[in-house]
């Protein structure tokens, strides 16, 4: 798959996920096989630009490329000057924003609640694509409720503004996460343009990958909760794929030693006592469903050292069987 002077690898995305897809937690994904990892959404506001937040939501330093960047906003203008000011800042491929439910994004008539407003959405990416030399690319859900999916109009509109590619997530902006993902609109969408689609929304093991694959047709699948405290899970999907057989789980010392070093890269990235905090859900998540893991979190949530939080992540995969 191409994007631009990119060639991607496999059609294996990690989705853009906010407080969960820094620059560690990407940095891991793609060691593990992913092609693309696309950042957190970053505002397009002016106002909220210079944020603490912002910046370390920017921070690519050390990352393989491509790098993906995605936007959020629902002004033009603004969307445009943002891509122009983050591909000055080393973006190599800027994502837009149209599939975040949540409420904080859509009260300001951003994410998913742009798909209520089709000839807004031309006009944004027509803005972006415009305004920048490196490719754009699109998440977008079915459309704004199951009774009104739109989705097929909305990646037309895209692929006819220059858009490269486009991610669909197997909801609607009403459904939020509730329910299960559909993936007949997604196939919908991949049959009714010429540009690459990629599918997400409830892909949490290499069979089901396969499986949607399948039954959409498209370039590729694009995968979120099922990476978190699992970034290992694009390599046996990998391998599933191409290979068709299952990888053996992790060994607990690989298991230590990818979560210590996520925990490394979170205090270096965000300073000891953010990046303690941040590290609370991660060690939930990767301690989740092993002998003893709701305890230990439960131990490890009042941590509240970087040396104590290591050592205490350390001793408890340490006492694994196996």
């Amino acid at each position: 798959m191409q994007l631009g002077a990119h060639v991607l690898r496999n059609g294996l995305f990690v989705a853009p996920m906010a407080g969960v897809t820094d620059r560690p937690f990407r940095t891991l994904c793609r060691r593990f096989g992913a092609a693309l990892a696309v950042s957190e959404m970053v505002s397009s506001r002016p106002e909220l630009r210079a944020t603490r937040k912002s910046r370390l939501r920017l921070e690519h330093r050390g990352e393989a490329s491509p790098v993906a960047v995605q936007i959020a906003g629902a002004e033009p203008a603004q969307m445009a000057n943002a891509a122009r000011l983050n591909a000055g800042e080393g973006a190599q491929i800027i994502d837009i924003n149209m599939g975040c439910p949540a409420k904080k994004v859509c009260n300001v008539a951003a994410g998913s609640a742009l798909l209520s407003d089709e000839p807004l959405v031309a006009r944004i990416l027509e803005a972006v694509v415009a305004a920048v030399d490196v490719p754009v690319t699109l998440k977008i859900r079915t459309g704004p409720s199951p009774q009104r999916r739109n989705a097929v109009r909305i990646a037309r509109i895209a692929e006819a503004a220059g858009v490269r590619l486009i991610a669909v997530h197997g909801r609607s902006r009403a459904c939020g996460f509730r329910g299960q993902a559909e993936f007949d609109t997604v196939a919908a969408v991949k049959a009714g343009v010429r540009i690459p689609v990629i599918a997400n929304g409830d892909i949490g093991s290499p069979e089901e990958a396969r499986r949607v694959l399948a039954c959409t047709g498209a370039d590729g699948v694009m995968i979120g909760r099922a990476a978190h405290g699992k970034p290992w899970i694009f390599r046996e999907i990998l391998c599933y794929l191409n290979e068709g057989k299952a990888v053996p789980a992790p060994a607990p010392a690989e298991m230590r030693a990818v979560a210590l070093e996520h925990l490394e890269g979170l205090y270096s990235l965000y300073g000891e006592a953010l990046g303690v905090r941040i590290a609370r859900k991660h060690i939930g998540w990767y301690t989740r469903g092993l002998p003893g893991g709701e305890a230990f979190r439960r131990e490890a949530n009042p941590i509240e050292s970087a040396a104590a939080q290591i050592a205490a992540v350390a001793g408890f995969f340490d006492r694994l069987p196996g």
